[in-house]
């Protein structure tokens, strides 16, 4: 067993032995609490710019989406996940090791790590919390697992079937399944009972919830990092935009999340706001869900290509985002570890009709509805003029966050086209495992040569043997026109006078605010 320190940046090419080099003993991660540290004192307010989900109170749940961790991070905390400076921060972990065949990795837990209801956070804490996982990518991970042992209360020790270059990835950032909860509360109070009643390890404590108005959280004084700045956090939904920036102006709310268009560039020219691009590793792109049907129009490549050529992404990018966004031949991150760089995509809706004529459509076609997420219903839009405009139909139909992932990933959204995004944590083989290969929880078909490509690579453990495996699934990805990409889009925020420290930006790639514990109100 070999035991590593050190720290790397995001997407600079990590090998089994580099990604362990961010097992320090948590200096990154802000290191261990000071006894001294001030009282918490006031209250931020955020605009929240969709409905929240109870789902989200709980990390078993967790998607292949970004959203969770807008809660998860104060409620709640994890064995290792991404901070300041370190991709891999070791957090209710003091430290992580691996063993030389990669068959073993083992987690030392802080000795002083406590739940909101004072029960210490143990090993048995972290093995139930793994096995009552049930979120993105659940099966993948759990089949890679032979035995989870916890010869005492601060040793976890995950044995695995074979080694496995991606498991930390996954385990620490691609899912929830290192997120952990208090064993005897959740088997007390069950999963529902959990889900109103919410007991984590973060930085805040769960003071109340109200569906479709407000989420209430309190500082917790004796939260192993730090002791947070803030007494106080109220996450207001507020999914109307102009609202949002109405409330912002007038003092109702410190931090605006999501604001686009014009009304971003109200917010820039209001003295007293500030305006907070971040862009996280969040993708957009257009899925074609009926594409594996052989009656569909989108089984033809011609077609799917057509829709792609018809998108103005500079003159989205400009309208909707400012010019912050980037724009995007891949659903894959640019700074994510083994993305391969795709030609960029052409807007030409002169050959998009010409293509769709050769396909015999050379009136164009009723596409069915075009699937979205209701807070970003003006993106949808601007996507729907750019299609019409080369014959392509479609009606807008926008669903609540929550509701829209719910039918993706259980495969609801057929004839029609699905506006898609994500911006979880990962690397390129976790966006495939979710977006792409069989089983992922949203892929509708599959591409037999590409999920060959993928099981090959998940065994190799030669860095340059597996890149070059992963460049040629995204090279086939992109060849096939199994997607549309967009634009990897900028999150757009605002932030009152109050507000100090912001938190936007801190965590490399995450799109909200965080941690939480940094998070400061201006001095007076």
């Amino acid at each position: 067993m070999e035991r590593y320190d050190g720290g790397l940046r995001i997407g600079s090419g990590l090998t089994r032995r580099d990604l362990l080099a961010f097992a320090a003993v948590g200096l990154m991660a802000g290191g261990a609490r000071s006894s001294s540290a001030a009282d918490a004192q006031g209250q931020l307010t955020w605009g929240i710019h969709v409905s929240l989900a109870p789902t989200w109170f709980d990390p078993a749940d967790t998607q292949g989406i970004i959203t969770p961790f807008m809660v998860l991070y104060a409620l709640h905390d994890a064995v290792v996940k991404p901070m300041p400076g370190n991709p891999m921060a070791p957090c209710l972990a003091e430290s992580f090791s691996a063993s030389e065949d990669g068959l073993s990795y083992e987690f030392v837990l802080r000795e002083k790590a406590k739940f909101h209801n004072g029960d210490p956070v143990t090993a048995e804490d972290v093995k139930f919390s793994f096995e009552r996982y049930r979120g993105a990518s659940h099966d993948l991970i759990k089949g890679q697992v032979a035995a989870i042992e916890t010869p005492d209360p601060r040793h976890v020790r995950f044995k695995l079937k074979e080694p496995w270059p991606d498991f930390l990835t996954f385990y620490a950032t691609a899912s929830g399944a290192g997120w952990i909860v208090p064993k005897n509360y959740v088997e007390k109070v069950g999963d529902e009972g959990f889900k109103k009643a919410p007991v984590g390890a973060g930085p805040y404590k769960f003071v109340s919830f109200t569906p479709g108005l407000e989420l209430v959280f309190e500082a917790f004084d004796q939260y192993w990092r730090k002791t947070p700045s803030v007494k106080r956090l109220v996450f207001k939904v507020i999914p109307d935009e102009t609202t949002r920036l109405a409330a912002l102006k007038q003092g109702e709310i410190d931090i605006l999340y999501s604001i686009r268009g014009e009304l971003a560039e109200e917010l820039r020219a209001t003295p007293g706001l500030t305006l907070k691009p971040v862009i996280p590793q969040g993708p957009w792109w257009l899925y074609f869900p009926d594409q594996w049907d052989p009656k569909s129009p989108w089984h033809d490549q011609r077609v799917r290509r057509a829709a792609s050529l018809a998108i103005d992404r500079k003159a989205l990018n400009e309208a909707i985002t400012l010019g912050y966004s980037k724009i995007t031949g891949s659903i894959i991150p640019y700074t994510f570890e083994y993305f391969w760089q795709p030609p960029e995509p052409v807007y030409d809706p002169a050959r998009a009709k010409q293509l769709l004529a050769e396909a015999g459509y050379p009136g164009g076609f009723d596409a069915g509805e075009h699937y979205v997420d209701s807070s970003y219903s003006n993106f949808g839009e601007a996507v729907l003029d750019n299609l019409l405009a080369v014959g392509i139909r479609a009606k807008l139909r926008p669903l609540e966050r929550a509701a829209f992932f719910e039918g993706y990933s259980n495969q609801k959204f057929k004839n029609g086209i699905i506006q898609a995004a994500s911006a979880a944590f990962g690397n390129t083989a976790t966006r495939l495992a979710a977006f792409l290969v069989k089983g992922g929880p949203y892929a509708y078909g599959n591409d037999a040569e590409i999920d060959a490509l993928y099981q090959q690579q998940a065994d190799v453990l030669d860095r340059k043997k597996r890149e070059a495996i992963l460049a040629e699934m995204q090279r086939l990805v992109s060849e096939r026109t199994i997607f549309a990409p967009l634009l990897q889009l900028a999150f757009i925020n605002g932030v009152g006078p109050r507000v100090g420290e912001s938190g936007f930006g801190l965590i490399p790639g995450f799109a909200y605010t965080g941690p939480f514990e940094d998070i400061t109100i201006k001095s007076t």
